[in-house]
């Protein structure tokens, strides 16, 4: 019971709530991610600056990037592939594209409804713009719980299983020592708050991300011959034109969109929590910076993981 409930959520429920609503925020904004793509590179660059006592927008950006960069853009696009075949990784762009949208108004609204406490430090998210926004606190309340539980139970719960296994696999670590130290290592970050975690992300993240991206792009291109065919091979599965992964039509729709948003997050209510406590000049600069987050996290680095998969010579469909 409980697995025809979830297949039905995470299927049809998810795909018309995040595309449609992706979808509809597009539109009604007059596809405000296209219109000012180029304009969140100058807005990236502006966020550096930072106001004495408060956290930069680069340095919110990066802790929505450790949020959002982890399992799900390597370990989640790898199951994408295999189980939907190339074509998800077609709607995972689609998923993005309309998430960059939902990013925006999301994190635009955090900064518009954030509230200062009484240490001097802004907090918002969901909960906070549906409490003022729409003046629903019964309704604010139960997303809070909602994003307490998934952020704070299942989705680290993902993450770290990730980090575990993977060490056990690579240097054969115990999943049990390698949780404790893990937790010693998040505990030693977290007791000095927000800040701390702002420091440790912002010291990171670009590391991560930088030679992540320059690893695959080297591996990538020892076999640059063979990018465009796989590409062409991406949008032609994508719609079933493609002989081999015709059949994966609706198994690649369905991935694609699931797994897309669990790697980019947008639309989720995680990252407009982040996006709150920092300090600019105008709500909608905010919104613009988290909305190249999911493009940087999406088009940039699921692609470089699901190209290193399908140029592996080891892929096989699920």
């Amino acid at each position: 019971m409980l697995e025809v409930i979830n297949d039905f959520l995470s299927g049809k429920v998810l795909i018309v709530l995040i595309v449609g609503l992706g979808g509809y925020f597009t539109i009604r904004s007059r596809f405000v991610q296209f219109r000012h793509f180029f304009h969140m590179f100058a807005v990236f660059r502006d966020s550096l600056r930072s106001s004495a006592g408060q956290l930069s927008s680069f340095q919110a950006l990066m802790l929505s990037l450790a949020g959002r960069v982890g399992a799900g853009n390597i370990a989640g696009v790898g199951i994408a592939v295999t189980l939907g075949g190339p074509g998800a990784v077609f709607w995972m762009w689609v998923t993005a594209l309309v998430g960059m949208a939902s990013s925006f108004f999301e994190c635009s609204l955090g900064q518009l409804y954030k509230r200062c406490d009484a240490e001097g430090q802004f907090r918002g998210g969901p909960s906070y713009y549906i409490q003022h926004g729409l003046g629903k606190r019964w309704l604010g309340m139960i997303m809070a719980v909602l994003l307490l539980v998934t952020f704070g139970f299942a989705f680290n719960g993902l993450q770290s299983h990730a980090v575990t296994h993977s060490l056990n696999d690579a240097f054969k670590i115990s999943p049990s020592y390698a949780g404790v130290g893990l937790a010693i290592l998040l505990g030693l970050v977290f007791v000095g708050g927000i800040k701390r975690i702002a420091k440790v992300a912002d010291l990171l993240v670009p590391i991560k991300t930088l030679v992540y991206i320059a690893v695959t792009l080297y591996v990538i291109g020892v076999q640059f011959e063979h990018v465009p065919h796989m590409l062409m091979t991406i949008v032609k599965s994508a719609f079933g034109m493609d002989e081999v992964f015709g059949g994966l039509i609706g198994s690649a729709i369905v991935m694609g969109v699931k797994r897309g948003v669990f790697a980019n997050e947008a639309g989720l209510g995680s990252a407009p929590n982040v996006a709150a406590v920092a300090q600019v000049e105008h709500p909608v600069a905010q919104g613009v910076v988290q909305a190249f987050s999911v493009f940087l996290d999406t088009f940039v680095i699921c692609t470089c993981t699901a190209l290193l998969i399908l140029l592996s010579g080891f892929y096989t469909p699920g």
